[in-house]
């Protein structure tokens, strides 16, 4: 038998590395990804209508506006509709552990077989289970349903975070037109920064998720320059 120092003890408890802010993570993805490509793409959509500015920086703030609040809309009612589907779904399982009890003892012991357990194994599991009908509606909502408990201030969390990733993603390739005189080389700074930023954040966004970083970053510039060379083709089209 292996004696058991105190390093080796607190090996043992070391808590595994696990990444715990995915969904802020997907919220600042969804912001700054239309915030560097729809601001970009109406500059400099306008860039070969307008020669002027101020104009530009103009109708770049009206839209970095409009689109901080409606993104941010867009993630709170999202929110609230995860929240509202999770409430339904858990009364109607904790009804029919009332009124369906013996069905759902089924599907527990169901649920536990599909794991390993031995028949008698899952019915004695499921009996512990049983005792408890807090802990029954939580077993079935996670294993059965699939479906987690939201965290109730997701919703407000999620308009905010989206809402300000858009608003400073979407000054980045309009800061250009507010310094620079020149639109033409305020255009060309601005497809830079961009394309720059879009790396930074593809980087970033690798780092903190713990997949390969350098490849996040090329893919993140890949799929925005698309977006943003389109978005711009359009924008200059209409104008």
């Amino acid at each position: 038998m292996l004696n058991a120092t105190p390093d080796t003890i607190n090996q043992q408890k070391a808590p595994e590395p696990h990444f715990l802010a995915s969904d802020i993570v997907h919220d600042v993805v969804i912001g700054m990804s239309d915030g560097l490509t729809v601001p970009f793409a109406i500059a400099a959509g306008m860039s070969g209508a307008v020669s002027s500015a101020t104009i530009i920086v103009t109708a770049g703030l009206a839209e970095i506006a409009a689109g901080s609040i409606s993104m941010g809309l867009g993630g709170y009612l999202s929110g609230r509709s995860d929240a509202e589907h999770y409430e339904i779904e858990r009364e109607r399982e904790e009804q029919e552990t009332w009124e369906l009890p013996k069905l759902e003892t089924q599907e527990v012991v169901g649920i536990l077989k599909s794991f390993g357990l031995e028949d008698e194994q899952a019915k004695t599991v499921t009996d512990v289970i049983r005792q408890d009908r807090d802990k029954w509606v939580d077993f079935m909502m996670r294993f059965e349903l699939g479906l987690e408990e939201p965290d109730p201030r997701r919703a407000l969390r999620s308009a905010l975070t989206i809402g300000l990733s858009y608003a400073i993603a979407g000054s980045i390739p309009l800061a250009p037109y507010i310094v620079l005189h020149s639109v033409t080389n305020a255009l060309y700074v601005s497809v830079a920064l961009t394309l720059l930023a879009l790396l930074v954040f593809g980087y970033t966004k690798g780092y903190v998720t713990g997949v390969n970083a350098l490849r996040s970053a090329l893919q993140t510039a890949l799929i925005g320059g698309l977006a943003a060379a389109v978005a711009f083709a359009i924008a200059r089209l209409v104008s």
